[in-house]
């Protein structure tokens, strides 16, 4: 069995409350981030001893990773930590929001005991047992307010509570004492141990690590999981292999691979985006990242609209609905309402892979199921792109080294952990310049997005771009301030950028193709405006073109043509995809700004 390393904690305990006092320079809010549970806080504020304390929710998140398979299966289970103080999106700008904390224990045994059920027992609970002593030093504060360091430079008195707890669902099965296949929320009355496995999947011989502190229960802490639930769970491993079994079933083996491959050209011929993720040669390889699964959410719906029943087209515009509301950054009570609205929409459409014989079993899926719980998580937690297990995953980046790694590990995050510390105080004191993007390029929101500013997005205008052909970007332009939405912008194609001076004043400008829309409403099947490029019909095709100022453009634009019920041609070159069709999708799924102002 491998040894159960605990870092930095073996050298003293205190130190793990030394580890929540260095995480500084980060955004804090003293106020409570996460609005934990109702019952708990008022079971904290009973104590009048707690009055006038900060509370800081502990949040844990633990992920199991290989890093070598070929030379003796070299596996580490890290646990990290956090806290519910600091913005949703410093932790996932990987700013030091989130620490590496211990090393779990991975058991090893011969094969014939590895279904032994004693030895099966004794893996579970030596998970529970082991986070029950990593987290022991801060058990007193749960109780007694103690005085901390603030990264603000003041002492505060805290008190500490465990907050939500990031895992896929593998772990949170065993965090939840739960048999996979089962939802890790269900609450049972007392049982026999037999009948707590046969019919309500729980493995009721096993003490939860939350047992030994107060006001805490392991079933209302586990976190919804972006990534394994939604964008690669009920996306790409749902919907997408459901949408190609649906065609298998209803064109046969061999009609589907030339419909499959005609899904691929349009795919690869999406026009650029800056930071998108590109498919050349569509999505048909093996090895998939969350990246490349929401690279492929952004284009697909277009993609596979004519070969698919407009219900199915339906189930998908809805889960891409849920999927960027549930992504925001900020989740008000409207948020809520659409979400709900979205996921009740996702429910009653996704029938139809039942009805056409793809799901004839039901959808009995566990990563599916839980987007149920994800109001009531977001009511709780706050915002769950903030307790995401790609948080975790990408610090995998740093803290996993293959060669002799555990005490390269050990010494390359304690240095890391002290540069982060030197840095924030040496900016503290003004020895540092200010890191924040700035610059004349146009700032938004998106996925990339971080405290340390927006995104840059550059808009391209030029006849020989990557000397593939050229590239003209189109962009959204306010036409109409008394209009939200799409009422009031219209989808303009920059064809050349240029500046003149008049009286002293430089005035930035574009020349510019325009897009009309078509009706006077999104598209019903795919929730998406449908624009057509203005130009002259008679005696040829003559575009159109306008002067506008640079500040009339809102944000950089994507279009994916209405590819119809035809197969694409083999040769259409990449550079012509917005030159060579009558009409354009205007793509909302983008990113989250254009989700946000294309309805």
């Amino acid at each position: 069995m491998s040894m159960v390393f605990l870092c930095p904690l073996d050298a003293h305990p205190i130190q793990i409350k030394t580890m929540l006092s260095l995480m500084i320079g980060l955004p804090t809010k003293l106020e409570h981030n996460l609005n934990l549970l109702n019952s708990f806080t008022n079971i904290i504020t009973k104590d009048v001893t707690t009055h006038g304390s900060m509370f800081v929710p502990i949040i844990l998140g633990s992920d199991k990773t290989t890093v070598s398979v070929a030379t003796g299966h070299t596996e580490y289970w890290l646990v990290y930590l956090s806290i519910g103080n600091i913005h949703n999106n410093a932790r996932r700008a990987h700013k030091n929001g989130l620490v590496l904390l211990g090393f779990l224990a991975i058991p090893k045994t011969e094969k014939k005991y590895r279904d032994n059920v004693s030895y099966r027992k004794f893996r579970r609970q030596l998970l529970h047992t082991s986070l029950a002593k990593i987290l022991d030093p801060l058990k007193t504060g749960m109780t007694t307010p103690e005085v901390a360091l603030c990264p603000d430079g003041h002492y505060r008195k805290v008190i500490y509570g465990l907050g939500p707890y990031i895992a896929d669902y593998p772990e949170q099965a065993l965090l939840a004492c739960i048999v996979q296949g089962w939802c890790q929320k269900l609450l049972v009355r007392e049982f026999e141990l037999g009948l707590l496995w046969d019919g309500w999947g729980v493995v009721g011989d096993i003490v939860p690590f939350t047992n030994n502190f107060p006001h805490a229960d392991i079933n209302e802490l586990i976190s919804p999981d972006l990534l394994h639930q939604v964008i690669k769970g009920t996306f790409k491993d749902h919907l997408v292999t459901w949408v190609e079994e649906y065609l298998v079933l209803a064109h046969g083996r061999t009609q589907v691979n030339e419909i499959l491959d005609d899904i691929d050209r349009r795919i690869a011929l999406v026009a650029p985006f800056s930071g998108l993720r590109r498919f050349p040669e569509g999505r048909g390889f093996k090895q998939w990242t969350g990246d490349d699964s929401k690279a492929l959410m952004k284009v697909w719906l277009p993609a596979v609209e004519g070969y698919v029943p407009v219900e199915m087209l339906h189930t998908i515009r809805a889960f891409l609905e849920f999927c960027y509301i549930v992504r925001r950054d900020v989740i008000d009570t409207q948020s809520l309402s659409a979400l709900e609205e979205a996921l009740s929409c996702f429910y009653r459409y996704r029938i139809i892979f039942e009805e056409c014989g793809v799901r004839t079993e039901g959808f009995n899926l566990p990563r599916q199921h839980f987007l149920v719980h994800y109001l009531a998580h977001i009511r709780a937690f706050g915002a769950p792109n903030g307790l995401c297990s790609s948080i975790t995953e990408s610090k995998h980046i740093k803290a996993v080294i293959r060669y002799k790694a555990v005490g390269q590990m050990l010494l390359t995050n304690q240095r890391l952990d002290k540069i982060a510390a030197c840095r924030a105080d040496f900016a503290s004191h003004g020895m540092l310049a200010d890191t924040s993007i700035s610059g004349s390029h146009i700032l938004c929101p998106s996925d990339l997005s971080g405290i340390g500013g927006m995104r840059s997005e550059r808009i391209r205008a030029t006849p020989n771009w990557r000397k593939e052909g050229p590239r003209y970007d189109t962009v959204f332009v306010n036409t109409n301030l008394d209009e939200d939405g799409m009422r009031g912008l219209d989808i303009a194609r920059i064809k050349q950028l240029f500046s003149f001076k008049c009286q002293g004043h430089l005035y930035p400008c574009a020349a510019v193709q325009w897009y009309s829309r078509c009706g006077n409403e999104p598209d019903e099947d795919t929730g998406m405006w449908i624009v057509e490029p203005d130009v002259y019909e008679e005696g040829g095709r003559i575009t159109i073109l306008d002067i506008i100022h640079l500040d009339a453009i809102v944000h950089s634009a994507h279009l994916i043509a209405v590819y119809g019920n035809n197969p694409l041609p083999k040769d259409i070159p990449l550079c012509y995809t917005l030159d060579l069709f009558h009409s354009y999708y205007v793509n909302k799924y983008i990113d989250h700004h254009a989700f946000e102002i294309a309805f």
